[in-house]
């Protein structure tokens, strides 16, 4: 069962959207729901980044780069 939700995009935003949609060739509803799939997962992660990272700094990761030097 797929239930419906209604959003107001101004003028430009619909239009981009249309543009692209044209150029993938999707529904606006696929562009929509992949577009949203994407910032509720980067959203999530942000949110676990931000819980880990007092544990992460306290061993050492201060950066990106700490992390990398140690799982390569």
């Amino acid at each position: 069962m797929k239930d419906a939700v209604t959003i107001r995009l101004d003028r430009d935003l619909q239009r981009r959207l249309d543009r692209v949609c044209k150029q993938l060739g999707r529904s606006r509803s696929d562009v929509i729901r992949d577009s949203l799939r994407r910032q509720l997962a980067l959203l999530q992660f942000e949110q676990a980044r931000r819980q880990i990272m007092p544990f992460a700094e306290a061993r050492g990761y201060l950066t990106d780069e700490d992390v990398y030097r140690d799982v390569s």
